[in-house]
């Protein structure tokens, strides 16, 4: 930084040559050439540094502060990556609606309970799964207020230095009628072998244990499907539709509870990552800009003007502008 604030002054023709643009011009009052530059310089935005038959001007200089900030950024966000890692906690549970997750404190005490009231998934028309919404209920620990939030997919509720996202979903039961008997809750169990989601419950139809079914679904929304305990489908169930017969047993499916998954990410290093994300595009942002150095020394014995330039990016660009700069100056 100090290196790029510092004004370089070149005072001969020789050391203009070796830059990356040069150019000698003859020119009669060389004097008010080079003061007719400097206005038209500052008019245009540059930093101009003027001596006897020379001057030196810059433009763009803010742009190397670009690489220092890209490094200074990316050191932050390890600091607060090390910080989150070292001394961040997260719990990940699923509830159904109903339910509640309490979190302890260093102390062993509870500090704050997270109940979920209401779990909703919205699909498209084909069933596809679009969101995933979670209304949770947050109480704190002797307080009598209650904060009701909703967590969905890319919206978590951030609370007093906890973050809770909607990380996952499943199905936690299903409720069925058996005969005429009464409505019974049974919990659903995750089977990988059929399917990354695939839940189900095997059920025996006689008294004594015999002739189970097995009750597979993929969705909160049905259908069901009963496996013999050969493995031949023999029936399928609808979502709150009548009873059919299997193996002599009147079965209905009444409702299906699905259970939300829960992320609850406690992070201290989160701030800090975000000032080095943060302080990483200002950089990268001032990076873009183009740093350009300009000199011209006078020759008032050959009547000529020697000109040299150096920029770090798009010299191209550069190299380009130079005649059409000349071009205005040496405009009567």
């Amino acid at each position: 930084l100090q290196a790029s604030l510092k004004w370089v002054d070149y005072q001969y023709p020789r050391q203009l040559s070796k830059l990356a643009i040069a150019q000698t011009i003859s020119i009669k009052d060389e004097k008010d050439w080079l003061e007719q530059l400097e206005n038209h310089l500052k008019t245009k935005g540059w930093q101009v540094k003027a001596k006897t038959n020379r001057l030196a001007a810059r433009k763009g200089v803010a742009g190397r502060l670009g690489p220092i900030l890209i490094h200074c950024g990316l050191i932050v966000l390890m600091i607060g990556a090390t910080l989150g890692a070292l001394n961040g906690q997260k719990v990940e549970r699923f509830l159904a609606p109903g339910r509640s997750l309490e979190l302890i404190n260093a102390n062993g005490e509870k500090e704050l309970s997270i109940n979920l009231s209401r779990f909703a998934i919205d699909r498209d028309p084909a069933g596809r799964p679009e969101q995933f919404r979670s209304e949770i209920k947050i109480d704190e620990q002797g307080k009598s207020n209650t904060t009701i939030q909703e967590v969905s997919v890319n919206h978590p509720v951030r609370f007093k230095g906890i973050t809770i996202y909607q990380a996952d979903w499943s199905l936690a039961a299903i409720t069925l009628q058996l005969s005429d008997g009464p409505k019974l809750q049974f919990p659903l169990s995750t089977f990988p072998e059929l399917g990354d989601q695939t839940w189900g419950l095997v059920l025996p139809t006689k008294q004594n244990g015999e002739d189970p079914v097995f009750l597979s679904l993929t969705s909160e929304q049905g259908p069901i499907q009963v496996f013999n305990e050969n493995g031949k489908l023999i029936s399928n169930l609808r979502l709150g539709g009548e009873a059919k017969s299997i193996n002599g047993l009147k079965l209905r499916v009444v409702n299906i509870i699905p259970s939300s998954g829960l992320l609850v990410k406690s992070d201290p290093g989160v701030p800090i990552v975000y000032a080095g994300f943060a302080i990483t595009l200002i950089g990268g942002s001032l990076s873009i800009i183009s740093t350009r150095k300009l000199w011209a020394v006078s020759d008032p014995r050959d009547e000529l003007i020697h000109i040299g330039g150096l920029c770090n990016r798009d010299l191209s660009g550069f190299a380009n502008e130079l005649p059409a700069l000349i071009a205005i100056i040496e405009k009567p």
